[in-house]
């Protein structure tokens, strides 16, 4: 892929992030409740940073885990996705919490309706939100993101790449070209 344009930059995510944290507070009248999902990849390393900052912010350390929507997925045949499991980890109880499933790029849907599906394989939450750093749009799914850091209307032979610095040793958000 050719990278097109930068949209965010490190700084960029990190102030869109505190935003969205600030956002996850307020409607949640503080973080009492809440539990915390990063799907796997980048979306953990966006959870671990709205965790950090909720620590932050207010002192309190909420549940974190991984999950692992490859099971779920539409996708995929059965074999592709045994091949390509790896697993959830998510060592709390879901159970009548407040989750957020939290993902770089909404696009389709079909991931969120995937994450969705897997998280009530673990537990009845009360209820279920969805945070995501970029959404571009283009939904298949009558599904729509709670927290968005950055609203981004996408041509659909573009691809949003959202960078972190844990796996790609720079945090930033491109369009690129396919």
């Amino acid at each position: 892929m050719v990278r097109k344009a930068l949209i965010m930059d490190e700084a960029a995510v990190a102030r869109a992030l505190a935003r969205i944290t600030h956002e996850i507070i307020e409607r949640n009248r503080g973080v009492d409740n809440l539990c915390i999902l990063g799907v796997r990849r980048r979306g953990v390393f966006l959870a671990q940073t709205l965790c950090e900052n909720i620590h932050k912010f207010e002192g309190e350390t909420v549940p974190t885990g991984v999950l692992d929507v490859t099971m779920h997925r539409d996708d995929l045949h059965p074999e592709e996705k045994q091949a390509a499991l790896i697993g959830s980890e998510i060592p709390f109880d879901l159970t009548d919490k407040d989750v957020l499933i939290v993902d770089d790029v909404m696009y389709t849907g079909r991931t969120a309706r995937a994450a969705i599906e897997t998280v009530f394989s673990f537990g009845r939450p009360r209820s279920v939100q969805l945070v995501t750093l970029v959404d571009r749009g283009h939904r298949e799914l009558p599904i729509r993101p709670d927290y968005v850091g950055k609203n981004l209307p996408t041509a659909k032979t573009e691809v949003v790449t959202v960078l972190t610095n844990c796996i790609d040793g720079e945090t930033a958000v491109y369009i690129c070209d396919q």
